[in-house]
């Protein structure tokens, strides 16, 4: 009796999941209508200025939506950004909803390395455009540009959010290894790095289930920034690496 009740519970869950990713995608896109027009007046701003307008825009709308598909979001350790300072903002990456989550919890003006191929969805691609460096993987052309643009970004007071693991982990470890990008960006500008961890957005979207969503509480939490000074990218790496495994296996 109690595996009938647990499979009916189950069919349940996973049809309210499919239901609920509905909801989810709908509402993305109807709020996403809503502050599209002034988003994209952002252009007309110089940056930092009008980066800083477009992100908090940005929050606006996440604010809105994590509303509405019931995933409030907890951010925890704003006090780490020093007025005045720039950083590079690294985070942990699960799912798809870790990407519009991100830059717009960051305090101050930011934007984020990302694929240029989503540059191309009609009108979305000029939102994304706006918060992002934009690198082709394929291209070492490409790389190299986007390497001396988040450089660029950082120089304009602008703080750069990066993803060090590449691509989403779909492992049962709490990270998978880092790629240089961020490291050797840091090395070459002394910027800090702002190690971030985000919790539960895995299981609101979990990489297994396809067009799945569940209501459920996120964290943000930005820890204490670390210097590269002194350091070669490698050991920068390894020390931000360390520091993001131990806090999530702690806190998780």
């Amino acid at each position: 009796m109690k595996n009938t009740f647990y499979r009916l519970g189950q069919i349940f869950i996973n049809i309210f999941g499919r239901i609920w990713a509905l909801w989810g995608l709908v509402s993305f896109m109807a709020t996403f209508l809503i502050i599209i027009i002034p988003a994209l007046l952002t252009y007309l701003i110089p940056n930092p200025k009008g980066q800083y307008l477009f992100i908090k825009i940005a929050k606006i709308w996440m604010d809105i939506w994590l509303l509405l598909i019931l995933c409030p979001l907890k951010v925890k350790g704003k006090e780490h950004f020093k007025k005045g300072e720039t950083y590079i903002v690294t985070y942990n990456h699960n799912t798809l909803l870790d990407v519009p989550i991100t830059c717009p919890y960051i305090p101050g003006a930011n934007k984020t390395i990302a694929k240029k191929s989503f540059t191309k969805i009609p009108l979305f691609g000029l939102f994304y455009r706006k918060g992002a460096v934009l690198v082709d993987r394929k291209n070492p052309a490409s790389r190299i540009k986007s390497f001396e643009d988040m450089k660029k970004t950082l120089s304009q007071e602008m703080h750069m959010c990066i993803f060090p693991e590449g691509t989403r982990n779909r492992t049962n470890d709490p990270l998978k290894n880092f790629y240089d990008g961020a490291f050797k960006l840091a090395i070459d500008t002394k910027n800090n790095i702002i190690p971030t961890l985000l919790f539960n957005t895995g299981k609101a979207m979990p990489n297994n289930k396809f067009f799945y969503l569940l209501p459920h509480n996120l964290e943000m939490h930005f820890l204490e920034p670390i210097a590269p000074k002194n350091l070669t990218s490698n050991e920068l790496k390894e020390i931000v690496f360390e520091k993001m495994w131990s806090y999530y296996v702690k806190n998780k």
